[in-house]
C-alpha cells in the first residue's frame, strides 16, 4: 500500500489519539483525553509517555483502574527511565493519570479502543474542550464511545471527582 493512501490517512497519529484541554482551562475532571489502540497497557504507555513529555516531563508514574486493562508488569522501562505502573481498584475505569517529572498530573478520559473514528473523535474533542467539566461517563455516553454499553455514574463518579481534585484514593493494588 503506498505510504499516502487514503486509507493510511484515516488512521490516527499519536497527535490524533491525545488531547490535552488549553492552557488555564478549568480543571474538572479530565485534563484531555487518550483513545489508546488496545487495553495493553505496557504496549501502550511508551506512546503516551511520548505524547506527554512536553506536558509532563518525562513520566514516571501511570495509575490506572485494573478493571479496564490488561497489565502484566508493575514497572516497564522506556527510553532508560522507569515508569510505575500502579493499579489502583477505587480508580474509574475511564481514567488514567498519568505523572511526570515536573510533577504535574495529567487525569486523561480514556477513550475505548473498540471506539469507532467518529465517536472517538467527538469524546476527544469534548474531553480536551476549553473548561469541560462533564463527568468521564457523560462524555463516553454522549460521544457514542461506549458503543451501546451503558456506565455507571454513582459511587465510581464521586471517587473520579474526588481523585481529579487531588484527593487521596483507597489502597493501591500493584498488579505483577
Amino acid at each position: 500500500m503506498p505510504l499516502n493512501s487514503p486509507v493510511e490517512s484515516l488512521v490516527p497519529t499519536v497527535v490524533e489519539r491525545l488531547r490535552l484541554k488549553p492552557a488555564n482551562s478549568e480543571s474538572g475532571f479530565v485534563d484531555g483525553a487518550w483513545w489508546p489502540r488496545s487495553r495493553d497497557l505496557v504496549a501502550e504507555v511508551p506512546e503516551l509517555a511520548t505524547a506527554l513529555a512536553a506536558w509532563t516531563g518525562p513520566v514516571w508514574r501511570v495509575a490506572f483502574s485494573p478493571a479496564g486493562w490488561t497489565v502484566t508488569v508493575s514497572e516497564l522501562i522506556y527510553q532508560g527511565r522507569l515508569i510505575r505502573l500502579e493499579g489502583i481498584n477505587s480508580q474509574n475505569v475511564h481514567l488514567v493519570h498519568a505523572t511526570g517529572g515536573t510533577m504535574r498530573r495529567v487525569s486523561l478520559l480514556v477513550v475505548p479502543p473498540h471506539a469507532d473514528l467518529a465517536a472517538a473523535e467527538r469524546a476527544l474533542a469534548a474531553a480536551s474542550g476549553q473548561n469541560n467539566v462533564t463527568s468521564p461517563e457523560l462524555l463516553l455516553d454522549e460521544s457514542g464511545a461506549l458503543g451501546g454499553q451503558t456506565v455507571s455514574t454513582s459511587r465510581e463518579s464521586d471517587v473520579s471527582r474526588w481523585e481529579s481534585e487531588g484527593g487521596r484514593g483507597g489502597k493501591a493494588s500493584v498488579l505483577e
